[in-house]
């Protein structure tokens, strides 16, 4: 989720490495945020996007970092980031480091 309560759709741009029978995501992948209904004084501020700053530090997929359940995304208005990404729910068959 956004800052404030926004949905994050998912998606990845890798098609190697599966994990639970999805594949994992990247710490390169840009996210989409709908439905943020943040307002910086009277006008619409909605986050667009997330942004991701950090991965794993070991697991990695054609040399860029899996996003890990204590990854750091950046919710991203038109200009600029408004804080950080709620992560909700993850896998927990495999652990990355």
């Amino acid at each position: 989720m956004c800052t404030h309560g926004g949905t994050v759709q998912l998606s990845t741009s890798n098609t190697v490495m599966k994990i639970d029978q999805a594949f994992a995501l990247l710490q390169t992948d840009i996210h989409t945020v709908s439905g943020c209904p943040f307002f910086k004084g009277p006008a619409a501020s909605p986050c667009l996007m997330v942004t991701w700053v950090t991965g794993a530090a070991q697991t990695k997929v054609n040399g860029v970092p899996v996003l890990l359940q204590n990854s750091v995304g950046l919710c991203q208005s038109a200009t600029g980031p408004q804080g950080t990404a709620t992560i909700t729910n993850v896998q927990s068959k495999v652990q990355g480091l």
